[in-house]
């Protein structure tokens, strides 16, 4: 089965390198990045299946981060990360393509809970596209006993 494989971006490194070791001690595939243009550069170079995204980041904030994801990742679950007074920008985010939303400071067991809600998210979407290949390469019961 495969295992989980989050990313964390932040622009506070002290959370940045605490959740990291924090969550790599409970056996988390777990990379960082420190700023958006960060982000986007290690997902080109990382497999990862979701994003817990900061909303407030200087340069590239975490709306126009989550829409280069979404352009160019359109499979990586992302979960907003906001102080309390940025809710209209994790709401903003949501309509953007964000699966969920955490409000700093947020709870190890919570960020762990909402990434694997994400993760079951995705695969459930891998596996309705599979089965619909599937079905694109299979023939109908009729069109095989025509040809037999």
């Amino acid at each position: 089965m495969e295992k989980l494989k989050l990313m964390i971006v932040d622009d506070e490194e002290r959370f940045l390198t605490t959740t990291e070791k924090l969550l790599k001690k409970m056996g988390v595939d777990v990379v960082t990045a420190s700023s958006g243009g960060e982000a986007l550069e290690k997902l080109r170079a990382h497999t990862v299946h979701v994003v817990i995204l900061d909303v407030k980041m200087p340069g590239m904030d975490g709306v126009a981060t989550l829409k280069q994801i979404k352009r160019q990742f359109p499979m990586i679950e992302v979960i907003m990360l906001t102080g309390h007074g940025t809710l209209e920008s994790a709401v903003e985010g949501l309509k953007t393509g964000a699966v969920d939303y955490l409000t700093k400071p947020a709870d190890l067991d919570q960020i762990l809970e909402k990434a694997n809600d994400a993760f079951s998210r995705r695969k459930s979407i891998e596996e309705r596209i599979r089965v619909a290949r599937m079905r694109g390469l299979m023939k109908s019961p009729r069109e095989i006993l025509k040809n037999t």
